[in-house]
This record gives C-alpha cells, sequence and structure tokens, in this order.
C-alpha cells in the first residue's frame, strides 16, 4: 500500500488512539444495531404476522421476540402492506436522499470521494427509513443499512473527536464492520467485509485492525443483549469429499451466472423506476406494491400445494429462513425432484422480490438476497447432486452454504470475507477447501461485473489515495528527468562585487537562482534574483557590497535525487528553482518548480482519467 502524505499517515503514533475510537464505534453501533434489530422485528411481528396472518419463514438464531400465533391469512393486506411501508420509506427520503437503496454503494462513494464524511441525520433516518421498508414485508436484508447506519457512526466519531480525514475513514470502515457484526453475526467475516468491500482487487489494510476490534466490540454488545447464537442450524460437521470438488465448481459456474442475471435484472428494474415520471418519493411505494402482489400470488399459488397457507417461504424480509430449509430441510419443503424445483423457483422469486424493493429506492440490503439466492441455488445442486449420483455422502447443507459464499464473494468481490463468513455461519472449516475452489471460480467469472456501482478497480483509482500515489509518483522519478541541461548560466565566485552582480543579474532572460562557486568550481553558496532586485532599489548603499556579503547558503539537488526530495527542497528554501550538481559539487544544470508542476499535473489527469473510466462502465 502506498504510503500517505504527511499529517495523513497511519504511524504508531496513532494507533493507540485509534482502537480506542474504534472501540467507541463498536459499543455504538452494537447499541443501535440491537435495537434496530429488535424494533424491525417487532414491527414486523405485529403487521405481517398479525395483521396480513403472514407466516415468515426464518432462520435458526433470526428470532428475537416471542412466537405470534397469527390469525386467518388477509392477502389484500399482505399486497398493500409492501406499498404503505414503501410510501413512508420515500417520504424519508425526501428529508435525507442518500438513504434510499442499500446504502452499500452510498457508503463506499463516502470513503472514496466525500473524505469519510456520512451526515450525522443518516443514523436515524436510514433507521426508520428501514424499519418503515422491512417491517411491510421489504424484500431486502437488514446488514446494508446497518452497514450505512454504522458507517454514519463511524464517521460522526471521527467528526466529533476531529481525527484526521485519513482516520476518519478508517473509522467509517470499522462502523461498517461493526454494523454488519451487529446482525449477523460473523466478526471476524464482517471485518474483512469492510476492508475488502471498496475495491474490486484489493482491500484496505489500515483498516484491518480496527475494524475487528469494533466488529468484536458491537458482536460482543448484541450477543449479551439477545443471547450467542448461530444464523443457521446445520450439521455439526461437513466431510471433506475430494471427489466432491468438481461439483462445487459445477455449483460456482452455475451461481455465477444467477449472479450476473442478478445484476442484470435488478439495474434493469433500477433504470425503469427511474424513467417514471412519477415523483421520487412514491417510487418505492409503487416497488412495494408490485412486490406486495408477486409475494400474494406465489404464497397463495405454493401454499395450497405444499398445505402451508400463508406462509412466506423466505420471499419477504431478507430471506435466510428459505436458505434455512434449503441447509437444514422443512416440514412444508417437499422430497425429490419437488424440492429441486421448488428451491430454484424461490431463487428466481427472491431474485425478482429484491430487486423490486431495492431497484425501486426502498431501504433494504442487497446482501441478505444475494446470500439467499446463492443459498437456495446451492440447495437445490446439491439435492439433484444427490439424487443424480445417489452418494449418501453429499450433504445438500454443505452446498447451500458454499452457495451462499460463491454467489455473494463473486459479486460483491469479496471473496475473503465471504469464506471466512461461511466458516463461522458453518462453526467450523470443514467447507474451507470446497469454499475456496468454488471463490475462485465465481470471483473469475464475475471479473467484470459487481453489484456495487460505487466500488473502484484498485487503491490507486481512489481518490482516498490519490494525493499519495502522486507522491509516489514523484519518489520513483528522479531529477534527470527534467533538469535543464547544457544551458549557458551566470555565476559568481564570493569575491564578486555587487555591481556586476546586479548587471549580470538584469542581464538574465531565464534564471532566478544564480550559483556561487569557489575557485575549484564546487557550489558554495546561492544569490536569488529577487534578493538583488531590492538590493539594487536601496541607493548606493550596496556598491561597496561583495557576493560573500548577502549570498544564501548552498542548496542543490544531484541528478539521481527523487522529485519529491526536490520539492520538499524548493519548498524549504523558498526558491523557485535549484542547481543540480554533480559529485563532485560542480554546477551541471537547474531544475525549475514549474516543470516539476507540469509533470504533477500530468500525472494528476491520468489519475483521473484512469479512475473515472472504469466507474463510468455499468460494471
Amino acid at each position: 500500500m502506498p504510503t500517505a502524505i504527511a499529517g495523513e499517515a497511519l504511524d504508531l503514533r496513532i494507533v493507540g488512539r485509534l482502537v480506542f475510537h474504534a472501540a467507541l464505534v463498536g459499543l455504538a453501533a452494537g447499541l443501535i444495531g440491537a435495537a434496530f434489530f429488535a424494533a424491525l422485528e417487532h414491527l414486523s411481528s405485529l403487521l405481517l404476522e398479525r395483521g396480513a396472518g403472514y407466516v415468515p419463514v426464518r432462520a435458526f438464531g433470526e428470532k428475537v421476540v416471542g412466537e405470534v400465533h397469527a390469525t386467518g391469512f388477509r392477502p389484500w393486506l399482505l399486497v398493500l402492506l409492501p406499498a404503505l411501508g414503501g410510501l413512508g420509506c420515500g417520504l424519508v427520503t425526501l428529508l435525507v436522499h442518500e438513504v434510499k437503496g442499500g446504502g452499500a454503494d452510498a457508503t463506499i462513494e463516502a470513503y472514496h470521494t466525500r473524505n469519510g464524511v456520512v451526515r450525522r441525520r443518516v443514523v436515524w433516518a436510514k433507521s426508520l427509513a428501514s424499519i418503515l421498508t422491512l417491517g411491510t414485508g421489504g424484500a431486502g436484508g437488514r446488514e446494508g443499512p446497518t452497514m450505512q447506519i454504522g458507517a454514519a457512526i463511524g464517521s460522526t466519531v471521527g467528526r466529533v473527536l476531529r481525527v484526521s480525514t485519513r482516520e476518519r475513514r478508517i473509522l467509517l470502515l470499522a462502523g461498517v464492520a461493526a454494523g454488519i457484526a451487529a446482525v449477523f453475526r460473523t466478526p471476524l467475516g464482517a471485518a474483512l467485509l469492510a476492508v475488502e468491500l471498496l475495491y474490486r482487487d484489493g482491500f484496505e489494510s489500515d483498516a484491518l485492525i480496527p475494524s475487528v476490534l469494533a466488529s468484536v466490540v458491537s458482536y460482543s454488545v448484541v450477543i449479551s443483549i439477545f443471547g450467542e447464537s448461530t444464523l443457521f442450524a446445520h450439521a455439526p460437521r461437513f466431510p471433506f469429499v475430494p471427489t466432491h470438488l468438481p461439483l462445487y465448481a459445477m455449483l460456482a459456474v452455475i451461481v455465477a451466472a444467477a449472479a450476473m442475471a442478478f445484476v442484470g435484472f435488478y439495474r434493469a428494474v433500477k433504470r425503469q423506476f427511474a424513467r417514471m415520471r412519477v415523483p421520487e418519493w412514491i417510487k418505492p411505494g409503487l416497488g412495494g406494491l408490485a412486490l406486495g402482489v408477486l409475494v400474494t400470488v406465489i404464497v397463495i399459488g405454493v401454499g395450497s400445494r405444499t398445505g402451508a397457507t400463508g406462509r412466506g417461504f423466505g420471499l419477504l424480509g431478507g430471506g435466510y429462513g428459505a436458505v434455512q430449509a434449503a441447509i437444514s430441510g422443512a416440514p412444508w419443503l417437499p422430497s425429490g425432484w419437488s424440492a429441486v424445483l421448488l428451491l430454484v423457483g424461490l431463487s428466481a422469486a427472491k431474485l425478482i422480490a429484491a430487486s423490486l424493493t431495492i431497484g425501486s429506492g426502498g431501504s433494504a440490503g442487497d446482501f441478505a438476497p444475494s446470500l439467499a439466492i446463492g443459498g437456495l441455488l446451492g440447495g437445490a445442486f446439491g439435492r439433484a447432486a444427490e439424487l443424480l449420483t445417489h452418494d449418501p455422502r453429499i450433504d445438500p447443507g454443505a452446498f447451500a452454504l458454499v452457495g451462499m459464499g460463491a454467489f455473494y464473494g463473486g459479486i460483491a468481490h469479496v471473496p475473503l470475507a465471504a469464506l471466512v463468513m461461511v466458516c463461522e455461519l458453518a462453526g467450523n472449516y470443514d467447507l474451507l477447501v470446497p469454499l475456496m475452489l468454488a471463490l475462485g471460480v465465481s470471483f473469475a467469472a464475475l471479473r467484470r461485473h459487481s453489484i456495487y456501482e460505487a466500488q473502484v478497480p484498485t487503491l490507486r483509482d481512489s481518490p482516498a489515495h490519490r494525493d499519495a500515489l502522486l507522491l509516489d509518483v514523484l519518489s520513483s522519478n528522479r531529477v534527470e528527468a527534467l533538469m535543464t541541461r547544457e544551458r549557458a548560466f551566470a555565476s559568481f565566485t564570493p569575491e564578486t562585487h555587487a555591481v556586476d552582480v546586479i548587471e549580470q543579474v538584469s542581464e538574465s532572460d531565464w534564471q532566478d537562482v544564480f550559483p556561487v562557486t569557489d575557485v575549484e568550481g564546487r557550489l558554495v553558496g546561492l544569490v536569488s534574483g529577487d534578493a538583488v532586485h531590492v538590493l539594487a532599489g536601496q541607493g548606493d548603499s550596496w556598491a561597496w557590497m561583495i557576493v560573500a556579503d548577502f549570498m544564501l547558503p548552498p542548496v542543490s539537488v544531484r541528478p539521481a535525487d527523487d522529485l519529491r526530495t526536490a520539492t520538499q527542497r524548493l519548498l524549504s528554501s523558498g526558491l523557485r528553482e535549484l542547481p543540480v550538481v554533480d559529485d563532485a559539487g560542480k554546477v551541471i544544470g537547474f531544475l525549475d518548480e514549474a516543470e516539476i508542476a507540469k509533470f504533477h499535473l500530468a500525472s494528476a489527469v491520468r489519475a483521473e482519467e484512469s479512475a473515472a473510466g472504469p466507474r463510468s462502465s455499468p460494471g
């Protein structure tokens, strides 16, 4: 990683306080994340379960309120609730526009282009908009909103404590990690996701330790309130079978194709809503209405076939309940090929449902739907492989977990985070090798595709690192590349009379600095043209002076010096050019500050063009 500019570098002098600040971010994010989670669950239980008679399918560790005994199923209310929640979300976005959508893109953009600044009001506005969207059935996840809420907390802590821009950016990422850990319960995976999320190739290494600490603190707060549990129930062990590796590779190819379909459909929906000639705040309501119609039709149709009237099959909310069924089975899930077809159908329906919610501007995350689609496809693939091979060693739950990681890790370009997250969800590292293979395949297949448009390719393309990278450009180029050689120049000895100096300076048409040399031609001092002009305006008092009376100490550079060193000497001396000397100390040329400025500007333009090019493509 490039060295940051002075005042921005992250060194040992600030690590101690940065760790303390990260702990504060983790504490705040944990408390707010727990309150957000609880409020969302209570509203969802009140409106969807008690009101509409909708029976959500939940993952093992997803429930935080007591069991709700739903009354009769009311399809008409299930159609309307997502629309009403979307309208409420739209009204919130009128006040704070950046809270619409998933939240990850806005967070990434704040890091790269806004100096890590996220407005304080995002904390309450994103919470309210997301509770309204998800509590009424929006087909998205909690992690995207808590990611942006955590980023706002980190940014706010940084501004209140008046830290540097670099530290504020790092605290923003620590907040992202803490927000994800608060609701997903994978502290290490959340920290890795925060530092990987910014780039398609690379990660923000300086933020790793603060993100880990904030994530641990946030996770500890949440489990202290709700108790310790993993999100999914699953088999205690997943035996490693080397002959199953080709199956995992095939799964990765299928998952990558589905991920591309998800991104394409989501962006098509987003463009369609953008073209609608209606007020922006109404669009999430229209997306919610379309979602309500879609889900109600599926709930009635599939429910009549499975005998599970009013059951949601994971289409509303994040969809983790459907993934739980894909991992461990469920009473409503049929056996054989019927289960395969149902899981594939649910993954397609989830893809459409999530696109309607997020693409219309609803405040819901794309993290959970991505995991759900991948998990459903993985569960379907594992069951199909079991039916075709008759291999009793195949565990569909293992394929569901690997499918989750391969889908999101590939489409979000966070392979390491996805790898660790799935291992944390599984409670062991039995799936490490299959995950490595599947993630490698999906990451390679999805190199040119990303669900996050705000991602930049590498650190070099981020405005957050542009100044440091430009300094690296100066450090990697030499004075000899820009110096003026073999040009006649005026010089003096310490004994030269002031009258002669003024005469020669007035005749020079390009020099600003004049070397003073000894009898062997070595540089011993400098005469500034500006100082000579001041001297000439003082009347006859200078007539008796010689150069030794007013020359400056010698300041020079060598041809092999880097341009950063030369720039520092120019700035510290206040001169506009410096003589270039050889190893013997004799002047062989000059380096002008204007040449360095032109070189720096050209490098900055190239960096901007390089950064703008990839971001302008749809990815």
